[in-house]
């Protein structure tokens, strides 16, 4: 069973919008914050966003801020990514994984597949 599940990507126009989801499998983790990630081709893997486990706070990159709301249902078991005003550069795969609050990498080893989000200029 796949632990992290990541969805809602997709090809979209400059200036469009997208929601990405992501499905954690009860009992991967402990009570913890959760972060998007994301890797465009020929790069690192790079912090995009992070809530915190009651979802009350968040953290993003400059490169998105503004743009992108990160948030976490009522379960703490799905995250999701709005992003709003996409640019070419958002195009990357999208990855979710725990994080601790307030770092800007994951500290676990294993990802999901990622959702594929392409930016068309």
């Amino acid at each position: 069973q796949e632990r992290l599940v990541e969805s809602g990507g997709g090809l979209v126009q400059a200036g469009g919008s997208l929601n990405l989801s992501c499905v954690v499998s009860e009992g991967t983790f402990s009570p913890i914050a959760m972060g998007w990630f994301r890797q465009a081709p020929g790069k690192e893997r790079e912090f995009v966003a992070a809530v915190s486990w009651g979802g009350s706070s968040t953290y993003y990159a400059d490169s998105v801020e503004g743009r992108f709301t990160i948030s976490r249902a009522g379960s703490k078991n799905t995250v999701y990514l709005r992003m709003n005003s996409l640019k070419p550069e958002d195009t990357a795969i999208y990855y979710c994984n725990a994080v601790r609050y307030g770092d800007r990498y994951s500290p676990y080893d294993s990802w999901g597949q990622g959702t594929q989000v392409t930016v068309s200029s």
